[in-house]
Protein backbone atom coordinates (compact mmCIF):
# COMPACT_ATOMS: atom_id res chain seq x y z
CA UNK A 1 0.00 0.00 0.00
CA UNK A 2 1.68 3.43 -1.33
CA UNK A 3 0.07 4.90 2.11
CA UNK A 4 2.04 3.49 4.51
CA UNK A 5 4.99 5.09 2.94
CA UNK A 6 3.62 8.69 4.52
CA UNK A 7 3.33 9.59 8.22
CA UNK A 8 0.55 7.25 8.01
CA UNK A 9 2.60 4.35 8.28
CA UNK A 10 5.42 6.56 10.88
CA UNK A 11 2.30 6.58 12.90
CA UNK A 12 1.02 3.34 12.95
CA UNK A 13 4.81 2.43 13.70
CA UNK A 14 4.67 4.69 17.18
CA UNK A 15 1.81 3.08 18.08
CA UNK A 16 3.54 -0.80 18.42
CA UNK A 17 5.83 0.90 20.76
CA UNK A 18 3.43 3.07 22.74
CA UNK A 19 4.41 3.56 26.55
CA UNK A 20 0.28 2.66 27.18
CA UNK A 21 -2.82 2.17 26.21
CA UNK A 22 -4.13 5.34 25.80
CA UNK A 23 -0.85 6.20 23.73
CA UNK A 24 -1.75 3.34 21.81
CA UNK A 25 -4.62 4.65 20.71
CA UNK A 26 -4.04 8.14 20.72
CA UNK A 27 -1.15 7.67 17.84
CA UNK A 28 -3.27 5.04 15.44
CA UNK A 29 -6.17 8.06 15.75
CA UNK A 30 -2.77 10.60 14.45
CA UNK A 31 -3.13 7.91 11.68
CA UNK A 32 -6.10 7.82 10.93
CA UNK A 33 -6.59 11.76 10.64
CA UNK A 34 -3.43 11.65 8.39
CA UNK A 35 -5.34 8.95 6.35
CA UNK A 36 -7.75 11.26 5.61
CA UNK A 37 -5.32 13.98 5.18
CA UNK A 38 -4.50 12.08 2.15
CA UNK A 39 -7.81 11.59 0.55
CA UNK A 40 -7.37 15.87 0.77
CA UNK A 41 -4.37 15.56 -1.40
CA UNK A 42 -5.37 12.91 -3.62
CA UNK A 43 -8.41 15.04 -4.69
CA UNK A 44 -5.97 17.93 -4.57
CA UNK A 45 -4.10 16.61 -7.16
CA UNK A 46 -6.77 15.43 -9.28
CA UNK A 47 -7.93 19.28 -9.27
CA UNK A 48 -4.44 20.09 -10.52
CA UNK A 49 -4.87 17.76 -13.59
CA UNK A 50 -1.40 15.60 -12.00
CA UNK A 51 -3.70 12.62 -11.58
CA UNK A 52 -6.84 11.06 -13.12
CA UNK A 53 -9.96 10.05 -11.89
CA UNK A 54 -9.14 6.62 -12.92
CA UNK A 55 -6.41 6.39 -10.51
CA UNK A 56 -7.93 8.37 -7.69
CA UNK A 57 -9.95 6.15 -7.71
CA UNK A 58 -7.85 2.73 -6.88
CA UNK A 59 -6.15 5.30 -4.56
CA UNK A 60 -8.81 6.63 -2.33
CA UNK A 61 -9.98 2.74 -2.26
CA UNK A 62 -6.72 1.80 -0.63
CA UNK A 63 -6.58 4.79 1.87
CA UNK A 64 -10.18 3.97 2.57
CA UNK A 65 -9.29 0.26 3.33
CA UNK A 66 -6.87 1.80 5.53
CA UNK A 67 -9.13 3.84 7.19
CA UNK A 68 -11.05 1.09 7.98
CA UNK A 69 -8.72 -1.17 9.43
CA UNK A 70 -7.04 1.45 11.61
CA UNK A 71 -10.75 2.33 13.15
CA UNK A 72 -11.31 -1.02 14.04
CA UNK A 73 -8.07 -1.03 15.79
CA UNK A 74 -9.05 1.93 17.56
CA UNK A 75 -12.18 0.24 18.71
CA UNK A 76 -11.18 -2.66 19.78
CA UNK A 77 -8.26 -0.99 21.73
CA UNK A 78 -10.77 1.41 23.35
CA UNK A 79 -13.06 -1.50 24.62
CA UNK A 80 -10.34 -3.41 26.14
CA UNK A 81 -9.31 -0.12 27.75
CA UNK A 82 -12.18 0.22 29.61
Amino acid sequence: MAVVASSVGANVEEAQAAQSRADFINKNFVALKEARETLSWLRLLVAAGLLSESRIAALQSEVDELMRVLGAIILSAKKTHR
